[in-house]
């Protein structure tokens, strides 16, 4: 009998105690449901506020929650999360679920009938379903263009988070990536491409955007000049001083 693959989904957290014990709880409902073995690993990006607290006291016996002091950032929160894995395949989901998690099995009937090494979720793939403001696709368009011209993905949407991944590519790129925020998705992205890791599929989701009224116009302009200097920094490292062909080990989990 073959045996079923495991299943790890990586949940960032910040600032979620109103909602992360439903979230969980919702995510453990989505995954219980695809009939194999998963684990959701919870980690909380910085204690700001009770989030660590109340996700400890979640009882699902497939759910571990790590956390640190200080946020640090998306990016560091998945990666951290990620390089504690255990399943053959990882995926990382928003907390806070403007995703609707049970999408989870179309990313995984995309992974397995294309054998894909990445799946993500894609806003643009024309079977999603998504409300967010008209902000965030004009932001959404300048960076696919930007993307696109920089690292020459032939992927329409980058920025959702939704996404899955073999575990070869979490054993031998992730231990590279050295951005802690926003632009974690595309360093990922580009150098799991670079290292030959070229099989990425989009693949349809249900989004509806919560998030942009808690957005000042301060922290907003802070959010797009940070993801730019983060992603030509990709681009320097990538393509100029070919940082990602150095072999590295993965951390001690």
């Amino acid at each position: 009998m073959k045996k079923r693959k495991l299943l790890s989904l990586v949940v960032p957290a910040h600032k979620q105690e109103k909602t992360i014990v439903q979230d969980i709880k919702s995510l453990d409902n989505s995954l219980s449901l695809l009939g194999s073995p998963y684990e959701i690993i919870v980690v909380v990006d910085g204690f700001l506020d009770k989030t660590f607290e109340k996700a400890k006291s979640i009882d699902l016996k497939n759910v571990k929650v790590y956390g640190y002091r200080n946020n640090m950032g998306k990016g560091y929160a998945v990666k951290f999360g990620s390089l504690k894995t255990k399943g053959d395949i990882v995926g990382f989901i928003d907390a806070g679920m403007d995703i609707d998690p049970s999408g989870i099995g179309v990313l995984l009937n995309y992974l397995f009938f294309h054998n894909a090494d990445i799946v993500i979720g894609s806003k643009l793939h024309p079977d999603s379903i998504v409300d967010y403001p008209v902000q965030r696709k004009i932001i959404s368009w300048g960076y696919r263009e930007l993307t696109h011209f920089l690292f020459g993905l032939d992927i329409k949407d980058t920025q959702v988070g939704f996404k899955l991944f073999r575990r070869k590519v979490i054993e031998n790129v992730f231990p590279q990536l050295l951005v802690k925020q926003f632009a974690f998705d595309i360093e990922a992205l580009a150098v799991a491409n670079f290292l030959g890791y070229g099989k990425i599929y989009e693949a349809p989701v249900n989004l509806k955007f919560t998030g942009w009224s808690s957005i000042t116009a301060r922290s907003f302009w802070k959010i797009i000049f940070f993801t730019f200097w983060d992603t030509i920094a990709v681009f320097y490292r990538l393509k100029i001083m070919r940082y990602y062909k150095i072999p590295r080990k993965n951390p001690k989990k």
